[in-house]
């Protein structure tokens, strides 16, 4: 036994008792990860499985992976078989038409994430599932020790977020979130804005007001047979089984928007969303980006009837041990606005968007101030310098390349998603909430404690990851 494969299992052993008594969560996978970039794979490329072939992984993930020549697409994975096998046909088709100098290999398919992991060819895997199957499979690639890309929201609720912060820190693989405004390419402005802010160009910073829309409702749906191409089952994970209906999971033909996004079984809606995005530039630009709010209030309205029954229309209030107030709302353009005693700066994406089938951005705005003079303040050598990315996927990749932390690392991911988690908590309990940064738990207040976790369906869920 060499000395890499004596280390691993070392940290396998660490892992199973410090996850499971720390978190009470997690059981190890009974899988010693054999794969190491360099040494296994068929080239010095980075070998990467596809978890979940649908809109983001098709329009986004994919191909901002794929054009990096450092990373090789070998395997995809997916419960839906005809999206399986399209994904493998779409990833071949890409490298033929777009890379057709490199030799790229045969796609092979899995029908569980799981197979993929065991295989020692795989160092890296890129998650674009459900927000309910966030968490679980980053869990156990972690522990499989994959390097793992991550769509947002972290994670479905915030003790399974901590379990999967947990388990990538002690694992050691590099992790990166989905949190691309932190990027510069396309949108350099954020990280710009931050600068701005974390250096004092607004004077000492009071609020902050983020723009995010609400969902509509939708009509009752009726039960649908499921699809011969679906493991429905293994699709709802660990949520509640419920009757099959195609606008609750995804298009059986297309990539449009899927249901699910609309569904609380399966998330929190757009507070989520969009939320994970936003929430985390308030968070960069505030520093906070290791914490969390103290004090979170919100009113929301929510459908009476339908399926799709996430939030609509809302406000919510967030404070911070910073003296910050964090307002969010549909009523604000979408977007980041941060406001100081000496001025304000807006920061949005403007009208591009991630996929066609994002939603409507009620602002074209980029990159604004109170003081044109504000924006081009140079950031002097001895100030606050931001760490630069230039492409997510792209510092990603480099990272596992050189051993390094992504601009947004798991903690990172899980305290961005955990308030927006805190906010959804204040709408459906409808008053004022109050929060243990460091200890994660609401003060004196089991009703809200008890919306930390969801029951999990057994076989899947954290709880039952091996």
């Amino acid at each position: 036994m060499d000395q890499q494969q004596k280390k691993r299992i070392s940290r396998r052993e660490y892992l199973k008792t410090s996850l499971k008594g720390a978190a009470g969560l997690v059981v190890l996978p009974t899988i010693v990860p054999a794969s190491v970039f360099g040494k296994n794979a068929p080239s010095n490329r980075i070998q990467v499985g596809q978890i979940g072939f649908g809109r983001i992984a098709m329009l986004h993930d994919l191909p901002d992976t794929m054009r990096f020549d450092i990373a090789q697409v070998v395997a995809v994975c997916d419960v839906d078989r005809n999206r399986k096998e399209y994904g493998k046909q779409w990833i071949e088709k890409w490298y033929k038409e777009k890379k057709p100098q490199t030799k790229a290999a045969e796609v092979k398919m899995y029908d569980d994430y799981r197979e993929m992991l065991k295989s020692p060819d795989i160092d890296a895997v890129i998650v674009s599932t459900p927000d309910h199957w966030h968490a679980q499979p980053a869990i156990e690639a972690a522990l499989a020790g994959k390097h793992i890309y991550l769509q947002k929201p972290a994670s479905l609720t915030i003790a399974e977020g901590r379990a999967m912060s947990d388990a990538v820190h002690h694992s050691g693989v590099v992790f990166q979130i989905g949190s691309q405004q932190r990027s510069a390419n396309p949108w350099p402005q954020f990280k710009r804005a931050c600068e701005l802010v974390r250096n004092g160009r607004l004077g000492k910073l009071h609020t902050i007001k983020i723009g995010l829309p609400g969902d509509p409702a939708g009509p009752v749906e009726p039960e649908m047979p499921i699809p011969k191409s679906l493991n429905y089952d293994m699709w709802l994970g660990s949520t509640p089984m419920v009757y099959y209906t195609e606008n609750r999971v995804h298009p059986q033909v297309g990539f449009d928007r899927p249901g699910w996004l609309r569904c609380e079984q399966f998330g929190a809606g757009m507070i989520t969303g969009w939320g994970a995005h936003h929430i985390d530039t308030a968070h960069w630009g505030m520093g906070t980006e290791h914490t969390g709010p103290v004090e979170i209030k919100a009113n929301a309205k929510f459908p009476t009837s339908g399926m799709w029954n996430v939030h609509g229309d809302f406000l919510a209030e967030a404070k911070y041990t910073n003296g910050v107030n964090m307002m969010v709302s549909g009523a604000f353009p979408n977007g980041v606005r941060f406001e100081g005693s000496e001025g304000w700066i807006f920061v949005s994406r403007g009208n591009v968007g991630v996929t066609a089938s994002d939603p409507t951005i009620k602002t074209s705005e980029a990159f604004n101030a109170s003081d044109p003079k504000i924006l081009g303040s140079v950031i002097q050598p001895d100030e606050i310098h931001l760490y630069h990315s230039e492409d997510q996927h792209g510092n990603w990749l480099d990272c596992i390349r050189d051993n390094k932390q992504t601009i947004a690392p798991v903690e990172v991911a899980h305290r961005s998603t955990s308030a927006c988690l805190l906010i959804h908590a204040a709408m459906k309990l409808g008053r004022t909430l109050y929060w243990d940064p460091q200890r994660e738990r609401f003060k004196n207040d089991d009703e809200a404690n008890a919306l930390l976790s969801r029951p999990q369906r057994f076989p899947y869920g954290t709880q039952f990851a091996k």
